[in-house]
């Protein structure tokens, strides 16, 4: 999944609804979320990546995080967020791990 622009309060929703998906039956077993186009982040975009990561750990699944710029991966890294979801320079090396 490609997300642009700033993960705020204002998309938390939609972006947690197109990570879960939308029908009810769950995320993917495997995402791949390149953040490369995202200028900034907050707290909500944490909070989204860390209920979604439990969500598709507890399914057998992973979540990755791949081509934050430094602003966003900064973020990522003073939370520990990239401790716990990993996170990739680029998407294919995100699918190749």
């Amino acid at each position: 999944m490609t997300v642009q622009g700033e993960i705020d309060y204002d998309v938390k929703d939609v972006l947690s609804e197109a990570l879960l998906g939308e029908d009810g039956t769950g995320p993917p077993q495997r995402i791949v979320v390149d953040l490369s186009n995202v200028t900034f982040m907050d707290s909500s975009g944490i909070n989204v990546f860390i209920a979604v990561y439990r969500q598709v750990e507890g399914s057998q699944g992973w979540l990755r995080i791949a081509g934050a710029q430094e602003s966003v991966l900064h973020v990522l890294q003073l939370v520990g967020v990239d401790a716990v979801i990993p996170c990739h320079p680029t998407v294919e090396q995100a699918l190749n791990t």
